[in-house]
């Protein structure tokens, strides 16, 4: 089992490109499978084997993550990482049948995402810009710059950390983006975006790395190196704070944002799929409860009758 493990978060990584947030959440749930199947099946980690594993197993091991009390979410990723092990198994001929396909997922709580009001994002993206002493300083201009590409992209933070200047097109302003599944796409940026790119880069030039490899990551610290995803949330989390926004604002907030706005304005549903990277519409389309209810409430706020009973 161990072994199986091992070659399959291999595969995951060197042929599927997975990325590493992805890959560490599958090694986890995977640990937590086979730390539960040896004491389950009263076994040694190393003496485990994939044919001992039958779909009771697999229900026990969902049971006990909700004794444990972790979320459905948490229990739904997990199964989903243990079918894929077994999946992979019998596509390399190590097992017959999957003893997880039959077993069913929790059902999933519909949580709307997070996005912020135009106001909200204005007073973010200015943040940098008006910070006493350091206004106008190297890194208050790149996060000016961050703030508005993840604003004006709707990018993940993976992808935005893993930019390099010779996949954006200030004159075009568009950025090539490698997405989940080594996916590359082509995403339109603004005016906005286009001009605080173009300022952080003459800072830029005074603090980069030379690097053999010739690599240019287009947001690095001020010791020349790539931003890391935790950097990003980081500086989110002080401009955040800083602008007076609601606390718990993250990367994926300004996601959210830039989804819910373009069809507030009326941008197409498959038009924000393509921009958002999104292997299935249906993923798109939990934006559109979010545009249902602003509907509702403008409605129950503007109407004559809204309010009679």
């Amino acid at each position: 089992m161990l072994g199986l493990i091992a070659d399959f978060l291999e595969h995951l990584e060197l042929e599927r490109n997975f990325s590493h947030h992805t890959l560490r959440a599958y090694r986890g749930d995977l640990a937590r499978f086979a730390s539960f199947l040896s004491e389950y099946l009263e076994r040694e980690p190393k003496a485990l084997r994939p044919g001992d594993v039958e779909p009771v197993a697999v229900r026990a091991f969902l049971a006990a993550m909700t004794r444990d009390g972790l979320a459905r979410r948490t229990r739904g990723r997990a199964l989903s990482a243990v079918r894929s092990l077994f999946r992979f198994a019998c596509r390399r001929g190590r097992l017959e049948a999957n003893p997880a396909a039959g077993v069913r997922a929790p059902k999933q709580e519909q949580i709307l995402p997070r996005h912020l009001r135009p106001g909200e994002v204005e007073r973010l993206i200015e943040s940098p810009s008006g910070q006493g002493a350091s206004s106008g300083s190297a890194l208050a201009n790149r996060d000016r710059a961050l703030l508005e590409v993840l604003y004006a992209t709707g990018l993940r933070v993976g992808e935005l950390v893993g930019l390099s200047w010779r996949d954006v097109d200030l004159s075009a302003r568009v950025l090539r983006v490698l997405g989940k599944g080594g996916k590359e796409r082509m995403v339109p940026f603004g005016r906005a975006a286009a001009d605080a790119l173009r300022t952080w880069l003459e800072d830029w030039e005074a603090l980069r790395r030379d690097d053999a490899s010739g690599d240019e990551p287009v947001f690095i610290n001020y010791r020349g190196g790539r931003l890391s995803d935790r950097s990003v949330r980081r500086i989110i989390d002080h401009h955040a704070a800083a602008a007076g926004v609601p606390p718990g604002v993250h990367p994926h907030t300004l996601r959210h944002t830039f989804a819910t706005h373009l069809l507030e304005e009326g941008a197409d549903l498959r038009a924000i799929q393509e921009f958002l990277g999104h292997a299935s519409l249906t993923t798109t389309q939990r934006y559109t409860h979010v545009e249902i209810e602003r509907l509702l409430r403008v409605y129950r706020e503007s109407h004559p009758r809204a309010k009679i009973r």
